[in-house]
């Protein structure tokens, strides 16, 4: 029997399927080291905030001010600043400085599929939920 990994799809070191499991029909193990763990927790501390959730959902249409987010969101100026600080530093968006303006965009559309993943999750998790 042939036990050696093989990669399945995206990085070959977070998801592995040995040649047995693939011949016999298993459902695929999935191996998740502590880095992985620890980049996904990075990330997911970003998201972690209801005011970067909606920045995030402002800027995915496209390039946006801080002005322009403050005024959509109707939030502080030193309130958005310090989210956009957040998400810059998880490079979860990019920055682009035109003359005295800096615009932020979404920098992987992929973001938002998490974010809607976890809010259907979250939705049929407490939709199930009888107690509190």
């Amino acid at each position: 029997m042939i036990t050696e990994k093989q990669p399945l799809h995206g990085d070959p070191d977070l998801m592995s399927q040995t040649s047995a499991e693939r011949d016999n029909g298993s459902p695929a193990q999935y191996q998740l080291n502590n880095d992985h763990l620890q980049r996904a927790a990075f990330l997911a501390k970003s998201l972690s905030d209801g005011n970067r959730l909606r920045i995030l959902l402002l800027i995915s249409d496209g390039k946006k001010s801080v002005s322009t987010i403050v005024e959509k969101l109707e939030l502080s100026q030193p309130l958005v600043s310090h989210h956009l600080k957040e998400l810059k530093r998880s490079l979860m968006v990019k920055v682009e400085r035109d003359g005295p303006f800096i615009y932020y965009e979404l920098a992987d559309a992929r973001i938002l599929d998490v974010v809607r993943i976890l809010s259907q999750v979250a939705t049929d998790l407490l939709s199930e939920r009888t107690t509190f």
